[in-house]
């Protein structure tokens, strides 16, 4: 797996105040969907790979899902400078074309 965990507040923060692009998969162990995305995603990182990833289990910092408006899981954040600058939702996150779409339509 080419994501590192996220467990902390601080680990968050570190991870999204950089000059180069992250994204931050939220997800929960009891959630089917975040399961289904965990399936495909791989080859997604690997071709993505001018991010770097990171996955945060929203049940153990709910804070932050709460700060960057996750209502639903799975979804992927993008962070640049300490800021959101895009989201893909839940709703849209439930095949590798979804994702796939998402981040081909970022700005470089």
């Amino acid at each position: 797996m080419f994501m590192k965990s996220i467990t902390t507040n601080e680990e968050f923060q570190q991870a999204i105040t950089g000059d180069e692009p992250v994204i931050v998969k939220f997800q929960a162990g009891w959630c089917p969907d975040c399961t289904r995305m965990d399936m495909f995603i791989d080859p997604i990182v690997a071709e993505y790979n001018n991010y770097q990833w990171f996955d945060l289990n929203r049940d153990e910092l709910p804070e932050i899902a709460d700060k960057y408006e996750v209502m639903g899981i799975p979804s992927l954040l993008i962070f640049k400078n300490g800021e959101k600058t895009a989201h893909l939702h839940s709703a849209n996150a439930k095949s590798p074309e979804n994702v796939t779409d998402f981040l081909s339509n970022q700005p470089e």
